[in-house]
């Protein structure tokens, strides 16, 4: 069976998709309306797997994360099938208009790296309500390094085990800001091999297993122009040679890109 596949070029034929049950907030709409020229058009955008995506029911994205702008082009992709309500870093609330914007979305703030439990308990109340939400494990942009994934999104699922748990890759997106370069941007939705959280596995545990897989379909990427692009290729080159990640870690755990 052929698998739906939305690109930059209008299609003559309509891809049969889950029929979406939940009610897409107007400033969700609108933010996905806004941004659609430059990741759909100029973007070329591919979305693969939507077929995957419950049109209804507690629901959980986990993916990869390279670019600021892989949340959009991830809501854009997803938009036909669901609304997706990213766990995204707290500080972005502290501009007003920006705020608005993101709670008009249905986002949710995070302080990273400090067990946001309020932040946890608004998503584990969200998810039981029918939501769907998105998380980045590895909690920022990669700057072209390993980044050790957190465990929340893990004690999410063990947290709502009716949830539905989709993996979900974002590659292309680091072009978009390489003028003339045009970008090629491919999102594609996909069950994690050995399914959601398993009985007895840890959320630890669960959480690198789905990253693992997603990461083998889409590798660390560096961002930026190619003055940033070099500054983080250097500075990923100096935190290998101390044996170090790219969050200050012990090496070991990933591919740093050079």
């Amino acid at each position: 069976m052929m698998r739906p596949v939305a690109t930059g070029t209008p299609s003559t034929s309509t891809p049969s998709l889950p029929r979406r049950t939940e009610r897409i907030t107007p400033m969700y709409r609108l933010a996905m309306a806004a941004t659609t020229p430059v990741v759909r058009w100029w973007g070329r955008l591919e979305v693969v797997g939507l077929e995957h995506l419950p049109a209804g029911g507690p629901l959980i994205v986990v993916g990869n994360h390279d670019s600021n702008w892989d949340p959009v082009a991830i809501g854009i992709a997803g938009l036909p099938v669901r609304q997706i309500r990213a766990l995204a870093k707290s500080t972005l609330w502290k501009t007003k208009p920006l705020a608005f914007v993101l709670n008009g979305m249905g986002q949710i703030p995070i302080n990273r790296g400090k067990g946001d439990a309020h932040a946890l308990d608004t998503a584990v109340a969200e998810l039981r309500a029918g939501a769907c939400i998105g998380v980045f494990p590895e909690g920022t942009i990669s700057r072209g390094g390993y980044l050790r994934p957190r465990s929340g999104v893990g004690r999410l699922a063990a947290a709502v085990p009716e949830a539905t748990v989709v993996a979900v890759t974002v590659t292309g997106t680091v072009d978009i800001v390489r003028v003339p370069k045009r970008p090629r941007i491919r999102v594609e939705f996909f069950p994690p091999a050995g399914g959601g959280l398993t009985e007895g596995e840890e959320p630890g545990a669960f959480v690198l297993r789905v990253m693992e897989e997603v990461r083998g379909r889409a590798p660390i990427a560096i961002p930026g122009r190619r003055r940033t692009a070099e500054k983080y290729r250097r500075l990923q080159r100096e935190r290998a040679a101390e044996g170090v990640t790219a969050d200050g870690a012990p090496a070991g755990g990933g591919t740093v890109v050079r």
